[in-house]
C-alpha cells in the first residue's frame, strides 16, 4: 500500500501527480527528488513501482518478502539498504522489531516498511521542515531515516536495562520464574544485537564513498557514533545476562543442596525411632527389657532422646 508520495524541488514539496507512472517523469522534468513510501506492499503493487524506477529484481524480492538482515547493497546507481527499527513496549516489557527497505537512486527514494515499529512520518516531517538538508539529495533522506532508527534504539536500551535490573532483584530474591525471564530477555538482546551490529558496516560503506557530500558525511558520522554506543551497551547486556544466568544457576544449586540437607536431616531424625521400634518389635523369647516393667517407657524415652540429639546436632550445623 502506498502511504505517501511526493516530489521535492529545491528542498520543498511540490504538486505530485496521482498516477504513479507520471511521478518519475514529472520528477525528471522539474529536476527534483521523488520519495514514495509504501507499507507492506503486495507483489503486484510493488512490481509497478519497481518497473517505473528500474529496481533490480533481487532487491525487489527481498523488499517484498522482508525478514532480511540489515545490509547495504549497490545495483548500478541504486543503493538498497535494509534497516531494523525497534521499539520497547512498556505494556508487555518486550521489544518489537520492524523492517525498513530503502531504495536510493540519484533522484528518487523508495521506502518499504514492514511492522508497526517502522513509522517514518516524523522523518518526512523533519525533512520537509529542513529544506537545506533535503536539497542535498536522496542520500540526505537515507541519513534522516538512519538517524531516526538509531535514535529510537535509545528507549529500547533503557527498557532492556530496567528489565535486567529487575531480573537481578528477582535472582537474589529467589523468584522461581526468573530463569524463564532471563531466557526470554536473552533472546530479545540477541535479536537487538542482530539489528544494530550489521548497521555499522552499512554506515562504513557509505562513509567510504568519495562522491558523498562532505556535510552528509559529518551527519552520518554522528549517527555512527550513536550506533557504536548502542552496540557497546548491547554487548554489555549480553555478557551481563550470561553472568546473571550463571549466578542464578549457582544459587539454585545452593538452594537445592540446602533442601537436600534438610530432607536428609529429617530422614535421619525419623529413622532413629523407627530403628528402636523395629528392634523392640522382634518377637524373640530371650530379649533384654522384654519383660521389664519399665521397658515401654524406656523405649519411648530412647526414641525421643535420640531424635532430640540428632535435631540439635543438625540445627547446630545449619542443616535445619
Amino acid at each position: 500500500m502506498i502511504v505517501d508520495r511526493a516530489i521535492y524541488v529545491d528542498g520543498h514539496r511540490t504538486e505530485t501527480p496521482d498516477a504513479l507512472e507520471e511521478i518519475y517523469e514529472a520528477c525528471r522534468q522539474r529536476g527534483g527528488l521523488a520519495w514514495i513510501g509504501l507499507y507492506e506492499p503486495g507483489e503486484e503493487e510493488f512490481s509497478t513501482v519497481a518497473g517505473e524506477f528500474d529496481l533490480h529484481p533481487l532487491s525487489v524480492e527481498d523488499a517484498i518478502e522482508a525478514h532480511q538482515r540489515p545490509k547495504l547493497e549497490r545495483y548500478g546507481e541504486t543503493m538498497f539498504v535494509v534497516l531494523k527499527p525497534a521499539r520497547y513496549v512498556d505494556a508487555t516489557d518486550t521489544v518489537e522489531f520492524g523492517e525498513i527497505h530503502v531504495f536510493v537512486g540519484p533522484d528518487f527514494v523508495i521506502t518499504v516498511r514492514h511492522g508497526e515499529a517502522s513509522a517514518l512520518d516524523e522523518v518526512r516531517d523533519r525533512l520537509e521542515s529542513e529544506p537545506d538538508l533535503l536539497r542535498r539529495g536522496s542520500v540526505a533522506v537515507l541519513y534522516a531515516i538512519m538517524d531516526e532508527v538509531v535514535d529510537d534504539y535509545a528507549p529500547v536500551v533503557e527498557g532492556l536495562e530496567n528489565d535486567i535490573d529487575e531480573i537481578e532483584t528477582d535472582v537474589f530474591g529467589g523468584n522461581p520464574e526468573v530463569s524463564r525471564r532471563i531466557y526470554q530477555l536473552s533472546r530479545e538482546v540477541i535479536q537487538f544485537q542482530r539489528a544494530t551490529k550489521p548497521l555499522t558496516g552499512s554506515l562504513s560503506i557509505l562513509l567510504e564513498d568519495e562522491r558523498l557530500d562532505p556535510e552528509l558525511k559529518r551527519y552520518l558520522r554522528d549517527v555512527q557514533d550513536h550506533l557504536l554506543r548502542v552496540t557497546e551497551q548491547v554487548n554489555g547486556f549480553r555478557e551481563l545476562l550470561s553472568n546473571v544466568l550463571s549466578v542464578n544457576l549457582t544459587l539454585a544449586g545452593i538452594n537445592q543442596s540446602d533442601q537436600t540437607k534438610k530432607i536428609s536431616a529429617w530422614a535421619a531424625i525419623l529413622f532413629a525411632p523407627t530403628l528402636v521400634g523395629t528392634v523392640y518389635g522382634m518377637n524373640f523369647d530371650h530379649m533384654p527389657e522384654l519383660h521389664w516393667l519399665l521397658g515401654y517407657p524406656f523405649a519411648l524415652t530412647l526414641m525421643v532422646a535420640i531424635s532430640a540429639i540428632l535435631y540439635l546436632v543438625f540445627k547446630n550445623r545449619g542443616w535445619l
